[in-house]
């Protein structure tokens, strides 16, 4: 997957009394705001939830396996393996490609409170507690993590025997824990980015 690269860590304390202050607080800014776009910009609520699609996507491939082999017949047999092969083949990826974006993540949030760190601008720290993309974040999870709650326990509370098969409620309840821990995830990330920014970008303590 191409990416640029990220924004370098801070110089150490010791040199940034022989560097310019005005570049470094230039720097600093500049630093803040890319990776303050990187950890909570829409760009990546969007892949948050593509990745989950992506599951959602292999888990009905599952879904359809395990409807198949409900139905017991040989033809039906063969077809649940190839639906489970495939699904394997969405799911493992889609692992991948999380497991990617948790590393990337936590690089963000290691420059993130480096330069949040290295010095103070009132100006920009402002602007780094980002309140309106946290908000985003956490209603949009909110209202994800709703609709997987009630796929989960209302297909299973709701479920009768001879209607639904255990195949779907496995389905369905599958479905809707992929979309709540997505949204933990993204209720997670917001709270976990304004708590940063309440600590590492206040002012400074006078003596």
């Amino acid at each position: 997957m191409p990416r640029r690269d990220l924004p370098p860590p801070p110089p150490p304390a010791h040199l940034r009394a022989w560097l310019d202050e005005g570049q470094v607080r230039a720097d600093r800014a500049r630093f803040l705001q890319d990776l303050g776009r990187r950890s909570l910009g829409i760009g990546r609520l969007l892949l948050l939830w593509a990745v989950a699609a992506v599951f959602a996507l292999g888990w009905s491939f599952v879904g359809m396996a395990l409807g198949a082999f409900e139905a017991g017949d040989p033809v039906s047999f063969v077809l649940g393996l190839v639906f489970l092969v495939v699904g394997a083949g969405v799911l493992i990826p889609a692992g991948f490609w999380f497991a990617w974006g948790a590393r990337r993540d936590r690089e963000v949030r290691r420059l993130l409170c480096a330069w949040g760190e290295a010095g103070r601008d009132p100006a920009v720290d402002a602007r780094m507690r980002a309140p309106g993309r946290s908000l985003t974040w956490l209603l949009t999870s909110c209202g994800l993590g709703a609709a997987g709650l009630w796929v989960t326990f209302g297909v299973a509370v709701s479920a009768r025997p001879g209607e639904e098969t255990y195949a779907e409620v496995a389905y369905y309840m599958g479905l809707g824990m992929i979309l709540w821990i997505t949204a933990l995830l993204g209720a997670a990330k917001a709270a976990a980015h304004y708590r940063w920014a309440l600590r590492a970008v206040r002012p400074a303590r006078t003596a």
